[in-house]
């Protein structure tokens, strides 16, 4: 099957198009963020604030875990020692809209990625633009899961690590609400993309630019730098660094298989 003649669109309708699909996508975005403006108090204080409380779902679940691993109360959580304030006049205007907007980008991903993939068919293979459906699905399911695995364990840990550490007891914690909503755009954004590494895998071996070999050969490094950062965002215990790298070393580990089997079938193909 023959690619599409791609010299039938000049560089300025290929920007055209790229102009075009940036609207419809800002469009989206913001019908979403409009949409999430009815929920606004559900929103901000049951999801965005929900992991600056000792019982959010996440705590309450490493406690029962502490309990059944016979660690008893050694990692329960019963108090978070800080407060969150506004310092600026504008501040919770600001924040109000970013969040929403980041809530709109969230819920519009599946159509902003079924733009992403018009744009790209026409240098596709016919049999190749039949697997959009696919492509969309499983690039939104592996978005969501990154967001509730950002939402529901690195935030989590996040807070409760800046929370317990303490240089002296005469320092108090008073949170900024921007510092705190940036670490949740931040963690929540990191996460979905992180899990998009399958896809972008995918695509790179197609391109050539990426070999399993390649991934392989730099597989410790890799796990290197996932341990890191699990050591970053979570406390200093070995359970909860060990229930944010296992995800992460996954994903990893997949986009090798992925690359694995693209590379194979490209041999097939030039065979």
């Amino acid at each position: 099957m023959a690619k599409k003649n791609l010299g039938e669109m000049s560089f300025l309708d290929h920007l055209e198009e790229l102009r075009w699909l940036l609207v419809r996508s800002t469009i989206a975005i913001c019908i979403m963020a409009f949409a999430t403006y009815f929920i606004s108090d559900y929103l901000f204080d049951d999801i965005i604030l929900g992991p600056t409380r000792p019982t959010f779902f996440t705590y309450v679940w490493f406690c029962d875990l502490s309990h059944q691993l016979g660690f008893a109360d050694s990692i329960c959580i019963t108090k978070l020692n800080f407060i969150i304030q506004n310092t600026e006049m504008e501040g919770q205007v600001n924040i109000f809209v970013w969040m929403c907007l980041l809530a709109g980008f969230i819920l519009s991903f599946p159509y902003i990625l079924w733009e992403l993939w018009k744009f790209i068919s026409p240098a596709l293979y016919e049999k190749e633009r039949k697997h959009a459906k696919i492509f969309i699905f499983t690039s939104s399911l592996l978005f969501f899961l990154g967001v509730i695995f950002g939402y529901y364990v690195v935030i989590p840990m996040s807070v409760n690590f800046v929370a317990t550490f303490s240089i002296s007891e005469m320092v108090i914690n008073q949170f900024t609400l921007d510092s705190y909503m940036g670490m949740v755009k931040t963690s929540i954004l990191a996460s979905g993309l992180f899990f998009e590494l399958p896809i972008i895998i995918y695509f790179l071996t197609k391109l050539g630019l990426v070999t399993p070999e390649f991934l392989r050969k730099y597989w410790k490094y890799a796990v290197v730098i996932i341990l890191i950062i699990a050591a970053i965002v979570t406390p200093p215990d070995v359970v909860s660094q060990t229930i944010v790298a296992i995800p992460m070393l996954i994903i990893y580990e997949v986009s090798i298989l992925i690359s694995k089997i693209v590379y194979k079938n490209k041999l097939k193909e030039n065979v």
